[in-house]
C-alpha cells in the first residue's frame, strides 16, 4: 500500500516539474522530496546477537532436557532461519527447517525448497519449534549415535548432523562450526542449570501432539476436509491461506455454509478433469461436481455450453475434458 502511495506522489510531482521546470523552487522541492523517500529506513531485521540473546535460554533448557548441545541448537536455529528472519520463521515459527514427514499431523506451511511446494511444519510459537527440534533428533534412530557424544563436542555433533542427512548443504558442518566459534556459542554448553526452570529427565516423552489439520492431495491439488466446528477463518489460519483464496479456489462466498466432510481446496482447481465424462447422480450440483473432480466451476459450465447458475438433471452426461458439441443435447 505504501508503495502505491509513493508512486502517486511521484507522478504528481513529476507533472508539476514538467509544467513548471523553469522555476527553481519547484526543482529544489522535487529533489528534496525524492531524496527523502530514498532515505526511508528499511524494515529492521533481527541480528545474530539479538537472536542469541532471545533464544539462548531456550537452547540451554533443551540441552538440559535432551543432552543436545545448546551451541548446536542455537547455530542450527540461526542458520536455518536466517537469524529468525526467513519466511518460514516469520510465518510458521519454524526455526529449524523441519519438513512435515509422514508422521506429522500438525499445521503446515508450503514453500519451495529442494523441490517445489514442499511441506514444512508450522508451530504456534518459536518455543514449540525448539521443543520439536529436540524431539525430532531424539526420536529418530539415525541420530542416536550423536547422543553418545559429549555435549561439549559441538564439532562432532556438527559433523554427525551432516553425515546423517539433516541437511543437503555440503558445507553444513563448517557453517555450524563457524557460527559457534564466531559467536562463542560453545560457552552455553557448559551451563549446568538455569534459574527458575525445572528440568525434566532427559528421557522425557514428547508432548502430546496438538489437534492438527490434515493436508491431502488430489491430482496434485492440496485440499483439506471440513471438520466439526470449522470456519473459513479457522481453516485459513490452520493452512496459512488468505480468506479470499479459500473463497476463490472453491467457488464460494463469505456467507457460504461449510459442511462437515466437505472438500476445501487450498490451491486453484484444474481447467479440465482427469475423467472425460461424469454422469450426474441424484442430489449433485455443478458446484459439487466441480469440487469432486477438481475442475474449475466456470470451465465446467463452458465445456457443457451451460450458463452460470444452470443445473444438470440426474442422469445427464457432463463433459469434463473436451468441449461438448453445440448440437448435442443431454
Amino acid at each position: 500500500m505504501k508503495v502505491h502511495l509513493i508512486e502517486i506522489d511521484l507522478r504528481t510531482i513529476i507533472c508539476i516539474f514538467e509544467t513548471m521546470r523553469t522555476q527553481l523552487p519547484i526543482i529544489t522541492l522535487f529533489t528534496f522530496y525524492v531524496s527523502t523517500l530514498i532515505a526511508q529506513p528499511a524494515e529492521r531485521k533481527m541480528t545474530a546477537n539479538q537472536y542469541i540473546e532471545n533464544f539462548k535460554d531456550e537452547a540451554i533448557k533443551e540441552m538440559l532436557m535432551y543432552n543436545i548441545p545448546a551451541s548446536i541448537t542455537l547455530a542450527q536455529g540461526m542458520l536455518e532461519s536466517g537469524n529468525g528472519n526467513s519466511d518460514l520463521a516469520v510465518y510458521a515459527n519454524n526455526h529449524f527447517g523441519i519438513k512435515c514427514h509422514k508422521e506429522w499431523s500438525g499445521p503446515s506451511f508450503i514453500k519451495d525448497d529442494d523441490s517445489k511446494d514442499e511441506c514444512f511444519r508450522k508451530y504456534t510459537s518459536v518455543l514449540d519449534s525448539y521443543t520439536d527440534h529436540s524431539n525430532f533428533l531424539k526420536t529418530r534412530s539415525r541420530y542416536s549415535g550423536l547422543f553418545a557424544l559429549k555435549r561439549t563436542d559441538y564439532k562432532g555433533w556438527a559433523k554427525g548432523l551432516k553425515q546423517t542427512g539433516y541437511a543437503t548443504d555440503p558445507k553444513y558442518t563448517q557453517r555450524l562450526i563457524d557460527l559457534i566459534e564466531m559467536h562463542k556459542l560453545f560457552q552455553y554448553d557448559e551451563v549446568a542449570e538455569l534459574p527458575n526452570i525445572v528440568v525434566a529427565a532427559s528421557n522425557t516423552s514428547p508432548p502430546e501432539t496438538m489437534e492438527v489439520r490434515e493436508i491431502l492431495r488430489f491430482r496434485f491439488i492440496k485440499y483439506t476436509i471440513v471438520k466439526p466446528g470449522d470456519s473459513f477463518y479457522k481453516i485459513s489460519v490452520d493452512t496459512d491461506k488468505d480468506l479470499w483464496q479459500l473463497y476463490k479456489f472453491n467457488d464460494l462466498k463469505p456467507d457460504s455454509k461449510l459442511l462437515v466432510g466437505q472438500k476445501i481446496y487450498l490451491q486453484p482447481k484444474r481447467n479440465k478433469a482427469k475423467e472425460p465424462f461424469h454422469i450426474v447422480k441424484k442430489g449433485e450440483t455443478m458446484k459439487s461436481i466441480s469440487q469432486l473432480h477438481g475442475i474449475k466451476l466456470k470451465k465446467l459450465y463452458k465445456k457443457n455450453n451451460m450458463k452460470p447458475g444452470e443445473e444438470p438433471k440426474t442422469g445427464d452426461q457432463l463433459y469434463m475434458r473436451s468441449q461438448k458439441p453445440e448440437n448435442e443435447d443431454f
